[in-house]
């Protein structure tokens, strides 16, 4: 558009100066037409001022005819100023406008800039924010674990409580027996001897007041699972010592029979039979040889083994 503009401007003026026999220009026209090709290549006066360059235009081309109808030079350098105030209006239009875009330009930059700036520190917030909560979190849950450490550790405090008041009521109940049973505490364990008066003459039967006994060393036995008895078997000298022998065997089978009637597994049963070994008297009146007349029955330690008997208990 500004090209064929400027074509024809030219080529008005160069119409002029073929049918011209007088100066076909004047400085001020000359001045006025450099100007205006310096103002159409200028891309701001098209972008910023096409009106007030279309006035430019129209007033050149009023000049150039003027030239062209060979008016007087007085008329020819109005109407070519009043083209260069017009080219120059424009150019300085262009170039405040130009100015002005450039003003709003920056005033956009600073605006993103300071969007991003905002929009920056909103994220970093936004990252101490999460940070803050993931640690608020994982302290909580440390919190939640060390209480439930601390709950178990108190439910274990208990429970051992619990366990050592059953131990101590059951070691309690234990010496009430033993003591009501005339055990006596040796190396080996507690001994509870059942004397030939609880067997019936010269048999293996046992007597009620000896079934009475074997109960309660068999309640025992059922609150203390980690101990063990080994029943053992002697006679007097009275009588071959095969005799004695299988006399002893059978009471000592007997006690071992009826504790395990009562309870006690047979597996915790041990039995030996001494016929008139290990005597714990001697054999030369009838009260000593009624003492060596018996079943004495070994209660092992807590979970100990009974050791194998060197004398007389």
């Amino acid at each position: 558009m500004k090209t064929r503009s400027t074509m024809s401007l030219l080529a008005a003026a160069v119409l002029a100066t073929a049918c011209a026999t007088a100066p076909m220009s004047t400085p001020t026209l000359d001045q006025a037409r450099a100007d205006f090709v310096s103002a159409n290549n200028n891309p701001l006066v098209s972008q910023y001022a096409p009106l007030e360059f279309k006035q430019a235009s129209d007033a050149l081309n009023q000049a150039n005819a003027a030239a062209a109808r060979r008016e007087s030079l007085g008329d020819v350098d109005r109407l070519a100023y009043l083209a260069k105030q017009r080219i120059a209006t424009a150019m300085e239009v262009a170039k405040g406008k130009a100015a002005e875009a450039n003003i709003a330009d920056a005033g956009r930059q600073r605006t993103e800039m300071r969007l991003e700036a905002r929009t920056a520190e909103a994220d970093r917030a936004k990252r101490e924010a999460e940070a803050a909560q993931a640690q608020a979190a994982q302290a909580q849950m440390q919190a939640q674990s060390a209480q439930q450490q601390a709950e178990a550790a108190r439910q274990q405090a208990a429970s051992a409580q619990q366990q050592n008041a059953a131990l101590l009521q059951r070691a309690a109940m234990l010496e009430a027996t033993l003591v009501e049973l005339q055990a006596v505490k040796t190396e080996r364990g507690y001994v509870v001897t059942i004397g030939d008066v609880l067997f019936a003459t010269n048999q293996a039967t046992m007597t009620p007041n000896a079934m009475s006994t074997l109960r309660k060393l068999a309640d025992v036995m059922t609150q203390n699972p980690n101990r063990t008895v080994l029943v053992e078997g002697f006679t007097d000298s009275v009588g071959s010592s095969a005799y004695n022998m299988e006399l002893s065997q059978r009471r000592a089978e007997a006690v071992a029979s009826a504790l395990h009637g009562m309870g006690v597994a047979r597996d915790r049963i041990a039995m030996k039979a001494y016929g008139e070994a290990f005597p714990v008297a001697a054999n030369d009146t009838a009260g000593n040889r009624q003492q060596n007349r018996r079943v004495e029955i070994v209660l092992s330690n807590e979970g100990a083994q009974i050791p194998p008997r060197a004398g007389a208990r």
